[in-house]
């Protein structure tokens, strides 16, 4: 008998610091190609929703935008994949909607926990960086768009592909903690690594393998979903699995 194929899923694809939905404009397609609903949107204040920053967006503006797209469409059986910063988010709207999620995954993202904040998990030298950007350039409540090359992103034609797109990414967003109930923890998760760079997520790896869930890798950078679509897309419908 022919291998039976999954059921399909439907991917919320969440973006990280001062991208926006278009990002995944490369890895929609071969997630689409394998029977799976894609939608990608765009957080408050980034990208084509800039217009909309200010101050007070923070981790919770992110978690409103998500679960009130979850709620609007009706999803169920969703596969919610969060990139860098998104794993924060992703962890929020689990733990709001969990009925509504079939798997949560972390695409080289934050494993926070109740309390805990993005910039409390990050390596202190990289946290450090972060900080010093935002009191000089970023005006006290921005994070200005990091060194794509830093990434891991070095090809000419993605990075003149990104460089326009990319926008300040808001700080509270950072140093707001989750808070949780719990219920984020009764939904499956699995982590995906990108191993190709500095690995500022190696530490959040470890703490999924530690939490039992699949830790699949990538060999690129950090912009998987820009430097390696195809097999970004492979790794995320095993995750989903």
């Amino acid at each position: 008998m022919p291998p039976t194929r999954p059921e399909p899923a439907t991917f919320v694809l969440l973006h990280g610091a001062w991208h926006g939905g278009w990002v995944w404009g490369r890895v929609a397609p071969h997630l689409r190609e394998a029977g799976h609903q894609v939608l990608a949107p765009t957080l408050t204040g980034l990208s084509d929703r800039a217009h909309l920053l200010h101050p007070s967006v923070g981790l919770d503006t992110h978690v409103r935008d998500v679960v009130a797209l979850l709620d609007a469409e009706d999803l169920h059986d969703v596969v919610l994949v969060g990139h860098s910063y998104g794993g924060q988010v992703v962890t929020g709207v689990t733990d709001q909607r969990p009925h509504r999620i079939r798997r949560r995954v972390y695409l080289d993202a934050f494993v926070g926990r109740d309390g805990e904040a993005a910039i409390d998990l990050l390596p202190a030298q990289v946290a450090e960086h972060y900080r010093e950007s935002v009191a000089g350039p970023g005006f006290g409540w921005l994070v200005p768009v990091r060194s794509l090359e830093v990434l891991g992103v070095t090809g000419q034609e993605d990075l003149d592909w990104l460089h326009p797109r990319l926008t300040p990414h808001p700080w509270l967003t950072y140093t707001q903690p989750l808070t949780l109930t719990g219920a984020c923890d009764a939904v499956p998760a699995a982590f995906v690594e990108c191993t190709d760079w500095m690995r500022v997520f190696q530490q959040q790896a470890e703490r999924a393998e530690a939490a039992g869930w699949p830790v699949l890798t990538v060999p690129t950078g950090h912009e998987a979903m820009v430097t390696a679509p195809e097999a970004l897309a492979k790794a995320l419908i095993d995750a989903a699995e």
